[in-house]
């Protein structure tokens, strides 16, 4: 499949002794990929970490120094929200860019959830129900149904039934980040759009024959051009499997839209030191990737590092990205904002042309 949308997601990390040149750097390397031509950039949310922990907040900034990028939230825990105050925030910062926002959540408890529950929730934190039904929630008032009982005149104010300000085409930009078949099939249902993400659950999934070829073409474990292993190639047949249940469960069936999210770092421009980086960066965090982590028992995609062409090689052989026509590849945590700026170049105006998406400049 063509490459229609070219994205890029960032953790936004700043100093907490001084947040304020973190958040700079954010909506300027933002303004950056509008500027290159990207069609989206999402953000990251961080709870008490030295990440952007209000990205909605962040993304209005972002709406009065951009003029065309579509902005995303990449992923909203909603364990953290209140739905209904959500949908306000949304809509507004939505009305404010120009139809522009893209919100993604996804569900679960709080992260250290024992730690936080007398703050977050004193009163209700063991009745709080985290899972789908406040997606639920969340979606209804942000299409327009009622939250209130009462709408009309009260002394000198006039009061709505429903979430205001309200924007139209909001409801149809929401996304749900997932890495089950549950998951995926819950938001084809629920007519959202799906993130799928570098982290999966490993669950059985059928072996399609695409895979099975490659595995026989190329063994599992032996070396690339770029160093490191293989990917494994049961990731990619199990993000496969979450792509085609949510198409199948979405009422717009095969146009049914999914974004994939894989850490992508091209070297191309790269300077030698950033080249070092970049490959130890992901060799350190290769081994996750071997088997099944936690309890949970989550699965780990391998960074993509590399040129643009040696990328582009091994996206065309992932089954799951073939199945895709949208991304937004996710920038390292850790690295500076020189780095961004290499990696996001490289991207608008080598790997994705590569890809089959022409470069373009703002």
């Amino acid at each position: 499949m063509k490459l229609r949308k070219l994205g890029f997601l960032t953790i936004g990390l700043f100093d907490g002794a001084d947040p304020g040149p973190g958040h700079e750097s954010t909506l300027k390397i933002i303004e950056l990929g509008e500027r290159l031509g990207f069609d989206s950039a999402w953000v990251r949310h961080r709870h008490l970490q030295y990440g952007i922990s209000s990205p909605v907040a962040l993304l209005a900034a972002a709406s009065q120094r951009t003029s065309r990028i579509e902005l995303g939230t990449a992923v909203i825990p909603l364990g953290w929200e209140n739905p209904l105050r959500l949908a306000e925030d949304l809509a507004t910062v939505d009305i404010l860019s120009g139809g522009r926002l893209n919100p993604g959540v996804s569900v679960g408890p709080p992260m250290n959830y024992d730690h936080v529950k007398d703050a977050l929730y004193p009163d209700t934190a063991e009745a709080e129900d985290f899972g789908h039904p406040r997606v639920r929630r969340l979606l209804d008032f942000v299409r327009g149904e009622r939250a209130s009982g009462f709408s009309g005149v009260q002394g000198f104010e006039s009061f709505s039934d429903r979430v205001q300000p309200h924007s139209p085409g909001l409801g149809a930009r929401m996304w749900y980040g997932g890495g089950s078949l549950r998951s995926a099939r819950w938001a084809g249902e629920n007519a959202m759009n799906f993130l799928t993400s570098s982290v999966v659950k490993a669950e059985e999934a059928p072996e399609p024959e695409e895979t099975r070829e490659t595995r026989e073409a190329g063994k599992s474990g032996e070396k690339g051009e770029m160093g490191g292993t293989r990917e494994p190639l049961d990731f990619a047949a199990i993000q496969l499997s979450h792509i085609r249940a949510f198409r199948a469960h979405h009422p717009d069936g095969e146009r049914a839209r999914v974004s994939q999210g894989l850490v992508v770092i091209p070297t191309d421009s790269a300077s030698p030191s950033q080249r070092a980086k970049y490959e130890e960066y992901a060799r350190t965090r290769l081994p996750r990737t071997a088997a099944p982590q936690g309890p949970a028992r989550l699965m780990f995609a391998p960074d993509l590092v590399g040129t643009s062409e040696e990328i582009a090689e091994r996206l065309r052989a992932h089954v799951a990205f073939r199945e895709v026509d949208e991304v937004a590849f996710a920038l390292p945590f850790t690295f500076g904002h020189d780095d961004y700026v290499q990696i996001l170049t490289d991207i608008a105006t080598r790997l994705g042309p590569a890809l089959g998406r022409p470069a373009t400049t703002g």
